[in-house]
């Protein structure tokens, strides 16, 4: 269940930056429905980093929940946000993966 909450939780970090993108080009009311959703998920995504640091210890759970964060926010840039999806890095998206595997298997 600890595992969920951090994965779920990495996801949440990738929501909120996909709100802060989207705020970037917004105005008016849609700006801050934008940054209502960052602050929703943000505390969200802090609060299921809490909740599975009781069972996970903090320095599996913080690079964990960071990486997935990354990898997602990642790919929310270069589906959403159209940012170039190169070799390189691909190369280190799958390299961060599989880091995020290893300290799984071996914490």
């Amino acid at each position: 269940m600890s595992w969920l909450c951090l994965i779920v939780g990495g996801l949440f970090a990738a929501a909120f930056t996909f709100c802060m993108g989207m705020m970037k080009g917004s105005t008016g009311w849609t700006w801050f429905y934008w940054l209502l959703g960052f602050i929703a998920c943000t505390i969200v995504s802090m609060g299921l980093l809490v909740k599975a640091s009781e069972a996970i210890p903090i320095g599996t759970a913080y690079p964990v929940w960071t990486g997935v964060g990354a990898v997602g926010s990642v790919l929310i840039g270069i589906f959403f946000f159209h940012e170039p999806s190169t070799f390189w890095r691909m190369f280190f998206i799958f390299t961060l993966i599989a880091s995020i595997v290893g300290l799984k298997m071996v914490g």
